[in-house]
């Protein structure tokens, strides 16, 4: 059996960078990976960015397991807990994005008190520079909408 990758995102107005970032960290597993995806809860995406996603958590879920390369789609916990994740999932390899500062160090300080055996990857950015993100999409809609007016 091929090595556990997790991958953990919002995924709200799910675009090409976020397929790029999922594609990628499966490889990182090898030929028989497994890739695990946890997609943030809506009140955790509202304490940690103001706002709440414009897609509600299940639809964002359903979305990101409908993938090809997405193995098992979990929504995470109503309070964010990587420990709890890492028990339940218990990745080899734990990918993340080129914009999870907070969560790499969270992950790394968790392995070294715990003397877990996973490997952390960042994965950098993917696409177009303008649309790399679901914000930067966000923005450009409503910019190009005011221009209609």
């Amino acid at each position: 059996m091929g090595k556990t990758v997790l991958a953990s995102g919002v995924f709200d107005l799910l675009h090409y960078g976020h397929v790029r970032f999922l594609e990628e960290a499966k490889r990182l597993g090898g030929p028989d990976a497994r890739l695990v995806v946890i997609v943030a809860r809506d009140k955790t995406v509202e304490r940690l960015k103001g706002r709440r996603p414009i897609i509600p958590e299940d639809q964002r879920r359903a979305l990101v397991e409908a993938l090809k390369v997405v193995d098992e789609a979990l929504l995470g916990y109503e309070e964010m807990n990587l420990e709890a994740v890492l028990e339940h999932v218990k990745p080899d390899i734990i990918a993340v994005g080129y914009d999870q500062e907070g969560i790499e160090r969270e992950v790394r300080r968790i392995i070294a008190e715990r003397g877990l055996d996973i490997e952390v990857v960042r994965i950098g950015r993917f696409g177009d520079e303008e649309l790399s993100s679901s914000s930067k999409i966000k923005r450009k809609i409503v910019e190009d909408w005011m221009r209609r007016l």
